[in-house]
């Protein structure tokens, strides 16, 4: 029986994606959507095919772009996050610094970098940097900040040293909410590198992007956003399998949940 709902539940998305393509080839084919305006799914597979070789290097700076700004915000959101939970005056300063920076256009403040630090990868990255540094931090805080206090002080009664105390108590409480954060930032690590390639730049999916819209291609515009998505899933699946591995205790508990809901 749950092997059926199992099955159901991840071939019914499948299934509604296929009616959704088959609905859209049918529209763009029987000239109900003029190709220029919308392409047909197979038009973008054959784009996908052709033109590949050429889009490899773009796809690389893209991929090298959203994966290092990613690593590099999940290093500050640790650091700063730690430091947070450690100096509770730095958090009552920072925390709202940090929600009202989410206020600010990210695509206002890609043009500024690109002044400052050129057309290279450098500025995509803090941009990339900047998008995904939020939801990490914010998660990884909270996450701290939601362990229960009875545990913390029977930490205390037993005799353990703060540092004790976030090790074996904290770090291991809060790795859900990090990993929930990551999560989010996975999916908007690509997005941060295209938009800073939007502005400027000579490789990269953004760049492709742009010289497409130029060129009224598209179908290749499609294709980029295809290949955009699958990144996107493909770092958010890494993400959900290193959690995985690194939180054993949630997955059994997630299992627990699922047998006493049917």
């Amino acid at each position: 029986m749950k092997k059926s709902e199992n099955i159901e539940n991840k071939l019914a998305p499948i299934i509604f994606l296929i009616i959704l393509l088959i609905i859209w080839e049918g529209i763009v084919r029987g000239g109900g959507i003029e190709k220029y305006i919308m392409p047909a799914p197979t038009d973008i597979i054959k784009v996908l095919i052709s033109d590949f070789k050429t889009m490899i290097p773009h796809i690389l700076a893209t991929l090298y772009e959203g994966v290092v700004g990613f690593i590099v915000a999940i290093g500050l959101s640790i650091i700063l996050a730690i430091i947070m939970d450690m100096v509770p005056l730095i958090k009552k300063a920072l925390y709202p610094v940090l929600v009202i920076s989410q206020t600010i256009p990210t695509i206002a403040l890609a043009p500024l970098f690109i002044i400052w630090f050129g057309f290279g990868a450098l500025p995509k990255i803090i941009v990339v940097v900047i998008v995904c540094f939020f939801p990490i931090v914010i998660s990884i805080v909270d996450g701290l900040e939601g362990v229960d206090k009875d545990l913390i002080n029977h930490f205390k009664l037993m005799g353990a040293s703060k540092l004790n105390i976030f090790v074996h108590l904290k770090l291991p409480y809060g790795m859900i909410n990090f990993f929930s954060g990551m999560r989010i930032a996975a999916t908007y690590s690509i997005m941060g590198a295209i938009i800073g390639e939007w502005l400027g730049g000579d490789k990269g999916l953004g760049v492709y992007m742009t010289r497409a819209r130029s060129a009224y291609a598209l179908d290749k515009m499609f294709a980029a956003i295809v290949i955009i998505v699958a990144i996107s899933m493909g770092i958010f699946i890494l993400v959900s399998v290193i959690e995985k591995i690194f939180t054993p205790w949630n997955n059994e508990k997630r299992k627990n949940t699922k047998g006493e809901n049917n």
